[in-house]
């Protein structure tokens, strides 16, 4: 019997089916919006980048660090660039990289958590 209730375990625990992670649906402004609005994002490795939108500009700020950042039109998502680095993505993904020489990723797969402002 105990081996029998052990087997059912194991075979239903293998029909359990994964729950995709929660996800807060918080938009990003329009890019020429005057209104400053802050979201707080997380990223892979528990990186948190703050940013604030306002009129065609992004102040991302991480680890202590703020760029200030212009917008660039783009067919897909966004993208904020200043002369060293970019914030762009599309929807609720986002990466914080090193422009150029081989665009090294400082946060990435960022998801919005909260509004700052």
């Amino acid at each position: 019997m105990k081996r029998l209730s052990i087997a059912a375990m194991i075979l239903l625990g293998g029909c359990v089916q994964e729950q995709p992670p929660v996800t807060n649906l918080i938009l990003r402004p329009a890019p020429d919006d005057p209104t400053p609005s802050g979201i707080a994002y997380l990223c892979d490795g528990r990186k948190e980048v703050s940013v604030v939108y306002a009129k065609n500009r992004a102040s991302v700020t991480l680890d202590g660090k703020t760029w200030r950042m212009e917008y660039q039109p783009t067919n897909t998502g966004f993208r904020y660039m200043d002369r060293a680095n970019e914030w762009t993505g599309s929807d609720d993904l986002a990466t914080l990289r090193e422009y150029g020489s081989g665009g090294r990723p400082l946060a990435f797969n960022c998801r919005p958590t909260r509004r700052t402002t």
